[in-house]
């Protein structure tokens, strides 16, 4: 796969997943649900991240999913609907674990509202910024249950068959959510242990859990939806699941070399987060396991260090990409999704399987 044209040659893909995230949106800010929202800080702190908008890949996944399988895409909006809102709660939780103040370009819900607390209540210092965590908290179990009501939609507006919603719903709120949780805690937990602690297979197990299980999800809830099988036994949807889980988790190595050498207009954070954060990515595993006795103290003194300055930052990126780890995390992204690819291939062919197909090559080819 290249990167030649990448502009243009994800064009068509990006057109058609624009209009599919107008329509999820459209969906969203019409939810009577939500409308329910008060008072007002956790109202706008729900609404906060899906007003700055995304590129939405998950809702898309799930409604090509459906299409690819033969189903019909509209009946599958509300879960579409559903798997955004899901997503963006783990965003504002993760942003308050990460001690993250920007996301797309934007302060992150609990800084926001810190902001907001001060300037209402004359919070100060610590209460402020505990004011900011608590709404981020809050907000996102407002989030979470938000996302179960629209997956609850699909039986109340389209008449999915009720076991089928159940299904679904009973699947994210136990395997999804524990399997996501698992991986938030262990990706915290690895910043804190010796690299000779971990492995290869650790790392990348973790972001699949972390990233990849709500992929696979969405394709799974989109293929069960399409088929309308409430069993879940019909292959096609494990072999979706399995596209998108191997997808998901090349997005999340993808992202990690975005963390480290992309700009705060791609990833609308600051420059070297992931370097002061001390996250273990693979990036930071192969490198470490490449470098000198000088090297690795030189790279174990910046990363984790959330006080290194830019030039420590700057000197820790260029050390990651001379040991490989930034090269090499690009080679196991690229695997993962040929390895996907060849699942999508056992889908009959139809302009949605292309679609995946796209998409699938955009995570690794888009621009950095």
């Amino acid at each position: 796969m290249t990167n030649i044209s990448a502009s243009t040659r994800f064009d068509k893909l990006l057109s058609e997943l624009s209009s599919r995230r107008q329509r999820v949106y459209d969906y969203l800010f019409a939810s009577e649900y939500a409308q329910k929202f008060a008072p007002q800080h956790l109202h706008d702190a729900a609404f906060s991240y899906l007003k700055m908008g995304g590129k939405s890949l998950r809702p898309a996944v799930l409604l090509l999913s459906c299409a690819a399988v033969g189903g019909k895409e509209e009946t599958a909006i509300p879960a579409a609907a559903g798997i955004e809102v899901y997503h963006t709660w783990t965003l504002v939780h993760d942003d308050i674990i990460d001690r993250d103040d920007r996301r797309r370009g934007a302060p992150t819900v609990h800084v926001e509202f810190a902001q907001r607390g001060a300037q209402a209540f004359g919070l100060q210092g610590g209460e402020a910024e505990h004011y900011g965590h608590v709404i981020g908290i809050l907000a996102g179990d407002v989030q979470q249950s938000w996302s179960y009501m629209l997956f609850h939609e699909l039986h109340t507006k389209h008449g999915i068959d009720p076991a089928l919603v159940l299904k679904l719903v009973g699947e994210l709120a136990t395997n999804v959510q524990l399997t996501l949780v698992e991986g938030e805690l262990l990706d915290v937990q690895y910043a804190k242990r010796e690299v000779v602690a971990l492995s290869e297979g650790l790392v990348v197990e973790m972001l699949r859990k972390k990233t990849g299980i709500l992929y696979e999800f969405a394709g799974r809830a989109g293929a069960t939806i399409g088929l309308h099988d409430a069993s879940m036994k019909d292959p096609k949807i494990g072999y979706v699941g399995e596209f998108c889980s191997r997808c998901g988790t090349a997005f999340q190595l993808q992202d990690d070399i975005l963390g480290v050498i992309g700009s705060e207009a791609k990833t609308g954070k600051p420059v070297g987060a992931d370097i002061r954060e001390g996250k273990k990515t693979l990036i930071v595993y192969h490198a470490l396991l490449n470098a000198n006795e000088a090297q690795k103290r030189e790279l174990l003194s910046i990363i984790g260090n959330v006080n290194a300055t830019s030039d420590q930052v700057a000197r820790a990126t260029d050390l990651l990409r001379e040991l490989g780890g930034i090269e090499y995390t690009q080679q196991i992204a690229t695997r993962m999704v040929d390895e996907g690819l060849q699942l999508l291939g056992l889908l009959p062919a139809s302009p949605y399987r292309d679609l995946l197909q796209d998409w699938a090559e955009y995570l690794i080819d888009r621009p950095l």
